[in-house]
């Protein structure tokens, strides 16, 4: 399991920040909760951008992957041009797949890139910005319960 620190998240947001700024400018930052909300301030901060929204997708129940993605609280997208949909990590690619075939139906004519601090080689997409390949089990900072 490697865990991942406040120094290391920090580093890699100001360099998904730089790749997104230069390359992207999106209207909306789309946060994926859980993984994604921490991600998804830091950047909205680090970008000036205060069109941050938040939905949800459950594929994981602890370390154990569902067999079905729930996707809800998709927020109105309506009068976004382009939108950078965020998560912590994309493992097998499953979930960023589904989100972005339901975002798509929804809203044919927005513009949909993604970004992730890690993701998997196998994964079935890669994220557009990224900033670290994960090995194996990733122990986010955030990760923790009483």
């Amino acid at each position: 399991m490697q865990h991942y620190n406040y120094e290391e998240f920090f580093g890699d947001v100001k360099d998904i920040a730089y790749k997104v700024r230069d390359a992207y400018k999106p209207d909306v930052i789309l946060a994926i909760a859980r993984g994604g909300l921490t991600f998804g301030h830091f950047l909205a901060h680090a970008l000036d951008n205060r069109m941050l929204y938040a939905m949800n997708s459950i594929h994981y129940e602890d370390t154990n992957k569902m067999d079905t993605i729930k996707i809800f609280n998709i927020p109105d997208l309506s009068d976004a041009k382009k939108v950078l949909i965020v998560d912590d990590i994309v493992d097998s690619g499953e979930t960023i797949a589904e989100i972005k075939k339901i975002l798509r139906e929804k809203y044919p004519t927005t513009e949909f890139k993604t970004a992730a601090l890690f993701y998997k080689e196998k994964a079935i997409v890669r994220p557009d910005f990224w900033a670290r390949e994960a090995k194996g089990w990733i122990k986010f900072l955030w990760d923790f319960s009483i």
